[in-house]
């Protein structure tokens, strides 16, 4: 029995795809669910299904125009956005997703959208050659680094009666989805998260650096998943352009290793979890020179380096027995063994190694592609896909390993 979505507002938007018929299911399931949903088509949906249907089943009228017809009712997008708990958009099709990616906002469901605070769920549903088109996986991407989660289509014989990627999957996934969404969203209530993100920068002189090529991105997706899920989190981050969103994030900002090395050491003992995901400088400059080193016609200056300190191994030397411990390892040849030889160094409880071997992963980028080593001898694969969703595989467990602790 799914009890996570008792009593939760959801919107179901629908579009105007041959899949529409299977959103009659998808409305009594979330009803017998204990959700609440209200229906928004657009115009085109209602070639495919009638609204009557529709709205016997959600027990609230249909949703599709900005006024209703007979009364003239002003339906307002955002005190709809504002209603939800979760905004279900299936089916999607390559129509609507590249509106919505691109903010077109010419109808009352993608507007909506716009207007939605709440985590928007995306069903895709389109013939195959339409799927793979550059332009759908463009904004694909685009709504998945606006933190929009993805219910991938799945392959079969589609409307065409080709078989390939495309069918929009089954309503009882798309409220399993849903459900396990909610179900983690409290899953860490009360637990002390500590999370490292983004780069160091060590000064050479007042106006050069060595830094590396991170974003950020990574860290900040795990602090927000396990503040999502009721964590207290303290984020130590290097210089980075990125905001947090969650008032259950403490967020302490430093530039240098050392600096952050402080930070982490300072918070080690209050936290449940140490998530260790900066690209921490390995080295600094013995001598900073206090003024900007002068280019010299016949010689190159020298750079006397010292090593910074190594915060995930002082972690492990300094943690309880009680306290989570999650390293990262950005690899580019013997992967596996280098990020396994890290997991026992470093006393870590797993560790999560990527490569730039993988195209769309590791710096600069929205997506990820990880393999998870634990001190059980477990080995998780993971696919390329969204930072958010890669955190939360990771934050699964993580919550595993608090639970036994």
């Amino acid at each position: 029995m799914r009890i996570m979505l008792k009593g939760k507002h959801i919107i179901l938007g629908i579009t105007g795809g041959i899949a529409a018929y299977k959103c009659a299911t998808l409305t009594r399931l979330l009803v017998k669910a204990g959700a609440e949903v209200q229906v928004i088509m657009t115009p085109n949906a209602k070639q495919f299904i009638q609204p009557l249907t529709l709205s016997t089943l959600s027990g609230k009228p249909v949703i599709s125009e900005f006024f209703t017809a007979n009364t003239g009712q002003w339906n307002s997008h955002v005190d709809l956005g504002l209603w939800a708990d979760a905004l279900i958009i299936a089916p999607a099709t390559a129509s609507t997703i590249g509106k919505m990616a691109n903010g077109v906002a010419d109808n009352m469901l993608v507007t909506t959208y716009l207007s939605a605070k709440a985590p928007v769920f995306v069903a895709p549903a389109m013939d195959l050659d339409m799927m793979k088109h550059p332009s759908t996986v463009r904004n694909l991407d685009l709504l998945r680094s606006y933190g929009n989660h993805i219910i991938e289509p799945t392959a079969g014989e589609l409307a065409s009666h080709l078989i390939g990627k495309g069918r929009m999957e089954e309503p009882e996934n798309i409220v399993k989805a849903l459900d396990d969404f909610f179900s983690s969203s409290g899953d860490l209530q009360g637990k002390r998260v500590l999370i490292t993100a983004g780069p160091t920068v060590e000064k050479i002189d007042p106006v050069r650096f060595i830094s590396n090529f991170s974003s950020g991105k990574m860290g900040f997706a795990l602090a927000e998943e396990c503040a999502r899920r009721g964590a207290l989190v303290t984020l130590v981050a290097g210089p980075v352009s990125l905001k947090t969103e969650n008032a259950n994030i403490t967020r302490i900002d430093v530039t240098t290793a050392m600096e952050m090395y402080d930070a982490v050491m300072h918070s080690l003992p209050q936290s449940d979890a140490i998530i260790l995901c900066a690209a921490v400088a390995d080295y600094r400059v013995a001598d900073v020179a206090e003024k900007k080193i002068k280019r010299e016609k016949d010689a190159a200056p020298v750079l006397h380096l010292t090593p910074n300190p190594d915060i995930a191994k002082a972690v492990g030397q300094n943690k309880r027995a009680d306290q989570v411990s999650v390293g990262f390892a950005l690899e580019t040849d013997n992967e596996q063994v280098n990020a396994q030889g890290k997991l026992e160094r470093k006393k870590l409880n797993f560790i999560v190694m990527n490569s730039l071997r993988d195209k769309n992963s590791g710096f600069q980028v929205d997506t990820n592609k990880v393999t998870i080593f634990t001190d059980k001898g477990e080995i998780i694969e993971g696919e390329c896909k969204s930072k958010r969703d890669v955190a939360r595989d990771i934050v699964d467990v993580l919550h595993k390993y608090i639970t036994i602790q």
